[in-house]
């Protein structure tokens, strides 16, 4: 077979699998009570553990232009690991267009990744025993806003994307009672399959021993198993309507076929410096020109690279912030999104005061994210930084106050699900048994008109 027919036929197999267990015909089953403020929300998790120091406070100089005002020139001793990227899309820094909190909390529990994106989609703390083998078990963003929305939307106005793979879809829909998979988002992560490492894994498939394809075969019925119920029949699948399932091939054959192109994939103009993040975010686009998602999460996570590699974690936080400036060009040059959106910005956690015994060739020491688990813990306050991290609100001027800075200890992590719930108008019908903050009590409030 050739491979470029290899590669439209596997477009569409895979568009059928990634499409299947998310879209429910849309049926309202619950009224809601709440008034909208916008018709839009995107939430960006800034993740792989961002510290305050390079980021809100700029100890390094102003990594992140984009996003922060002020700030000076980068350190000169870091400049050598800074690729070059283009002009700010922007004609200002993005805290201009909202609110910035310089010292927003992730205040309990373990500072992992999975951890911090689960509080950030749940509204809800976790404990250490969460098994990442599984879904959330309290209902996630995306659930409540597919159940709770009126009139009710379909996944196609629903998004969770993410730059890789691992545990996080099952971040799209949780094991909660009367929430799961039939109110979950779509998912996509176009790092791992839509892009040009995704067409050398599929056009180049190895060969496996006999151990190892047995544990693939194992895998392969594991995953199958959630694509072969039907909602009808009262189990943990859903129904796809035939329109929307043939409008969702349709976009992934069309990410294929863009992935392949290397003016589309340098659609920025930042030539190699394009990495796994701002692809992400470039796909993101993608999902927001087409369906104009009404709720859309996307993560970003090759800071993470500080655990050995301080000078290129600040690469990376130059980046990802180039990414969020090009995300909000795109969300304001949409029809129907344009100044009737409002972005969130947060990282998952933050990362320690102290180094680890890493140095990189710049001659920086890498950093940890290993933040007490207690959180009544008293020692040295160094040790809490990974629980410290900020969190940025754009949008229209009659929703988001414009160009505020609160530096005093205000908000966290668990106030973002209520705040999209009450962007969206359907906090109101949330329940309460789930433990998500009422919006009545957080001080996010203070970023909204």
């Amino acid at each position: 077979m050739k491979r470029r027919d290899f590669i439209k036929k596997s477009a569409l197999a895979t568009a059928g699998v990634i499409a299947a267990p998310y879209i429910l015909p849309s049926g309202r089953l619950y009224a809601a009570s709440g008034t909208r403020r916008v018709n839009h929300v995107v939430f960006c998790l800034y993740a792989g553990g961002v510290r305050n120091l390079e980021s809100v406070h700029m100890n390094d100089g102003n990594l992140m232009p984009n996003m922060f005002s002020g700030g000076g020139s980068i350190s000169p001793d870091i400049i050598g690991a800074m690729e070059p990227l283009p002009a700010s899309p922007l004609p200002m820094s993005l805290q201009n267009y909202g609110t910035l909190f310089k010292e927003f909390r992730y205040y309990n529990g373990p500072t992992g990744h999975y951890n911090g994106h689960t509080v950030a989609l749940t509204g809800n703390y976790v404990d250490v025993d969460l098994n990442l083998r599984e879904h959330p078990r309290k209902p996630t963003v995306f659930e409540y806003y597919r159940k709770h929305n009126s009139p009710q939307q379909s996944a196609l106005k629903c998004w969770w994307v993410a730059n890789t793979l691992g545990p996080y879809p099952a971040l799209n829909y949780s094991s909660a009672n009367a929430y799961g998979a039939s109110y979950g988002a779509n998912f996509i992560s176009p790092t791992s399959l839509i892009s040009p490492q995704g067409f050398d894994v599929l056009g180049n498939p190895r060969t496996f021993n006999s151990q190892e394809e047995a544990a693939v075969n194992n895998i392969r019925t594991f995953v199958n198993g959630m694509f072969n119920h039907s909602y009808s029949d009262g189990s943990a699948g859903v129904v796809n309507t035939d329109p929307d399932r043939v409008t969702l091939q349709q976009f992934i054959t069309d990410l294929y076929t863009k992935a392949q192109n290397s003016s589309f994939l340098n659609s920025w103009n930042a030539g190699n410096a394009m990495n796994n993040d701002m692809y992400n975010i470039l796909f993101a686009e993608e999902v927001i020109k087409t369906f104009s998602p009404e709720l859309l999460v996307v993560n970003m996570q090759d800071v993470d690279i500080c655990h050995f590699n301080y000078s290129q974690y600040a690469n990376n936080l130059r980046k990802a912030d180039f990414a969020v400036a090009q995300l909000w060009k795109t969300i304001q040059e949409t029809p129907g999104m344009a100044d009737d959106t409002v972005l969130i910005i947060a990282p998952e956690h933050g990362r320690n005061f102290y180094p680890n015994t890493s140095v990189d060739a710049f001659g920086r020491r890498a950093l940890d994210h290993t933040a007490p688990t207690d959180p009544n813990f008293t020692g040295d306050p160094n040790m809490q930084m990974a629980r410290e991290i900020f969190c940025l609100v754009v949008g229209p001027p009659n929703v988001v106050v414009q160009n505020q800075v609160i530096s005093t200890i205000m908000g966290e992590s668990t106030e973002i699900v209520p705040a999209i719930a009450n962007l969206l108008g359907f906090d109101a019908d949330m329940p309460g048994s789930y433990g998500v903050k009422p919006w009545s009590t957080c001080q996010l409030q203070a970023a909204f008109v």
